[in-house]
């Protein structure tokens, strides 16, 4: 121990440098610090020799070699190294050792690695916490201790403290600390200014150990803002109470027509250099936002801003589109556009309609037949599409192609079957699609086939070309004792032949002359028969006798008749009388005379005859055309008696009114029909009983109506007359 700084040093063992501090700190202050060149002159001499020499307090700490007590770098001055060193051996020398009592280099240090042993020396410090009365440093002497006063401090013990000045500011509030004594070392004054001033000067004046004052007295000036201008389509209107745009100043901003004040009408300038509220700006009232018109387009120009006040906008429409409204709008001071909204409509074409027994299916982009719209055809089964399948509605309001139009599919003309009628009805045009055709046969014929036929959606027909068959009557044949003569039109017996009867010689017709098969399969009147011609009955004369032979009946054609007379009479004239194809008997009347009796005869007039297509039945009282003899005619179906109905044989020997004929019954007179031909055969002159006509018509002309009529024994034709139709 060496006065009030003791040295001390480990004699019990040697340890680490960890272990030699624990060990300085737990029983002294610390490892030896070295302040000076006396203490180390003083330690080499007073502390013994040890082969592994002594630790003290200095460590290589993040690379700089420190004084662990006071944490203080060795400065290049305090070096005490011996030669060659520090060196670092194998880079882990980071602690201390002196050299206590060594041959060479005494005194000296040397870097160790830390980790070896060696004697811990300590020492006890002389200074105490309170020493310097705390206002300067205490510096360990050998036995003592010296003070280093800090600055303003000085005296022994550091006690007196350096004065300043008094402060006395005008107008500038002022906070003073006087932590030893008033406006002494380290007394501080913060000077504030009002409430919107700044300070011109230090905030803060101390007084430095210089006895001076760390700056001069400060003033308070107001607070400057940044000078504010009138915003952009505005105006700016300012007061000032402590200088321009300074605390205190206000502005008042207000904007130009059409534009609006954005942000505070007025700013005030604040104790913090700033205005209240921020920067307002004039904008340019804004209309709401226009967009192009469907198929459109919009072109604007803005002055101040998009869609603001005194933007204009232009619109056009795109081809195939007319502009409804405006061609251009302005944003007005009131935030509303002039005019109202164009809209561009698609140029309509005229409206389409589906084409008769056709469809119409349309597309519309832009509403209905509008530029764009196309519109497809298609026509109803049967039908058949002339003209184009689709069209489009362009720009010009015009259609790319006529409307196109449905024709009913066409099938082959048909005409009326021979002998027949046809009777078409046609929806859609002639003998087209849909268009039916009944077929029915003139009177007399049956049809053979379908009664209708329809024209198809294929362009044909349904069923076979039916025909028509003329109806058959019963075959005829001739009467006994008579012929037949037969004309056929259509094929044998059938409908409009013509069957004439006639007899032999000595037989006349009982019944029709002719027959004509009817359209109901039968002869019109009944069946004829050949009868023989009938004389008047004969009687026996008086006083005689009467044998007969009849061969076709009594009294008939053929018949021969003798005469005989009673004894005592003479027959007078032919004993035998024939029965004559005249219907008279040959010879005169007998009688039976007596012997004696006169000769006398009656008057005679010429002997009759039937007239052609007639007949003649005579009575005679006294022989064959003799005085009294009378005659009753007649005349066959289908002629009319021209003449006395009967003569009668007077006593001049002629007969009573004019020569009897028969004529055959007249139908109307007949003309060809127009666009055709008539042919007729007269039997019994023109346009009489049995004269028949057949009509045809020229090439592209179909007959509608009968093909032969005949004149009945009524006087009117079988059928109406027929026509020719193109």
């Amino acid at each position: 121990e060496v006065g009030a700084w003791t040295y001390h040093y480990s004699d019990q063992g040697d340890y680490t440098w960890e272990q030699a501090r624990n060990y300085c700190q737990t029983f002294f202050t610390d490892l030896v610090a070295i302040q000076n060149q006396e203490e180390i002159e003083y330690l080499n001499k007073s502390l013994p020799y040890h082969g592994r020499y002594y630790w003290i307090g200095i460590r290589k700490l993040g690379g700089i070699w420190t004084w662990v007590g006071t944490q203080k770098a060795l400065t290049k001055e305090a070096e005490n190294w011996a030669a060659g060193e520090p060196n670092n051996r194998r880079s882990n020398q980071d602690c201390v050792e002196i050299y206590i009592q060594r041959p060479q280099q005494s005194g000296k240090w040397n870097d160790e690695p830390c980790n070896r042993k060696k004697k811990a020396l300590c020492y006890r410090a002389s200074c105490q916490p309170f020493s310097c009365s705390q206002s300067g440093e205490c510096v360990e002497t050998i036995g003592s201790y010296r003070c280093e006063c800090y600055p303003g401090f000085h005296g022994p013990e550091c006690t007196d403290v350096v004065q300043c000045a008094k402060l006395e500011p005008k107008g500038v509030p002022m906070n003073c600390s006087h932590p030893y004594g008033n406006f002494s070392y380290n007394s501080t004054c913060e000077f504030r200014c009002h409430k919107g001033f700044e300070r011109r000067g230090a905030g803060m004046l101390q007084c430095l150990p210089s006895q001076e004052w760390s700056a001069n007295i400060p003033t308070c000036t107001a607070i400057t803002c940044p000078v504010l201008s009138a915003p952009d389509q505005g105006e700016l209107n300012c007061s000032h109470f402590h200088g321009d745009f300074t605390f205190g100043s206000t502005c008042a901003f207000s904007c130009q027509t059409g534009f609006a004040l954005m942000g505070p009408e007025s700013r005030e300038c604040t104790a913090t250099r700033t205005w209240t509220g921020d920067a307002p700006r004039c904008e340019a009232i804004v209309c709401p936002g226009l967009s192009a018109p469907d198929q459109g387009e919009m072109h604007c120009s803005h002055l101040h801003g998009n869609f603001t006040f005194g933007s204009t906008c232009a619109f056009s429409c795109q081809t195939g589109f007319v502009l409804m409204g405006l061609e251009s709008r302005e944003c007005t001071a009131m935030g509303t556009w002039t005019g109202d909204t164009p809209q561009c409509e698609a140029i309509a074409c005229p409206a389409l309609r589906a084409p008769d027994q056709g469809e119409l299916n349309c597309s519309h982009l832009h509403g209905n037949f509008t530029f764009g719209s196309t519109c497809a055809f298609s026509c109803h089964m049967g039908f058949v599409l002339i003209g184009p399948e689709s069209c489009e509605c362009t720009a010009m309001g015009t259609w790319t192609a006529d409307t196109p139009r449905c024709e009913a599919i066409v099938c082959p003309v048909l005409s009326a079957p021979e002998k027949g009628e046809m009777h078409c009805s046609h929806l859609h045009g002639n003998f087209t699609f849909g268009s039916t055709c009944a077929f029915s046969c003139q009177k007399g014929f049956v049809l053979m086939g379908p009664e209708s036929r329809e024209c198809t959606a294929m362009g044909t027909w349904t069923g076979n070309a039916p025909c028509c068959e003329a109806v058959a009557c019963p075959v005829l044949r001739a009467p006994d004792q008579g012929e037949l003569n037969c004309s056929h039109l259509h094929g044998d017996f059938t409908f409009g032949s013509m069957c004439a009867f006639s007899c032999q010689t000595g037989f006349v017709l009982m019944g029709p002359e002719s027959r004509e098969c009817t359209a109901t399969g039968s002869w019109t009147g009944d069946v004829p028969r050949c009868e023989a011609i009938t004389c008047l009955a004969l009687r026996a004369p008086d006083h005689g006798e009467l044998n007969c032979s009849h061969l076709h009946g009594d009294f008939t054609f053929g018949s021969t008749c003798a005469f005989s007379c009673q004894t005592g009479f003479a027959l007078k004239g032919s004993d035998v009388r024939k029965c004559t194809a005249m219907g008279t008997w040959t010879g005169d009347a007998l009688r039976c005379e007596g012997r004696a009796a006169a000769t006398a005869q009656a008057i005679k007039c010429s002997a009759l005859t039937a007239p052609k297509t007639g007949q003649v039945a005579c009575s005679h009282l006294h022989g064959d055309f003799t005085f009294g003899s009378t005659c009753a005619f007649s005349c066959q179906v289908g002629f009319v008696l021209i003449g006395p109905e009967s003569r009668e044989c007077t006593a001049m020997g002629t007969w009573t009114g004019d020569v009897t004929h028969c004529k055959a019954v007249s139908c109307p007179v007949l003309h060809p029909p127009s666009r055709g031909q008539l042919t007729c055969s007269h039997v019994h002159g023109n346009f009489t009983y049995n004269s028949t006509c057949t009509f045809s018509c020229e090439e592209g002309f179909v007959r509608m109506g009968a093909e032969m009529v005949r004149c009945e024994a009524m006087g009117n034709w079988t059928r109406d007359p027929p026509f020719c139709s193109g």
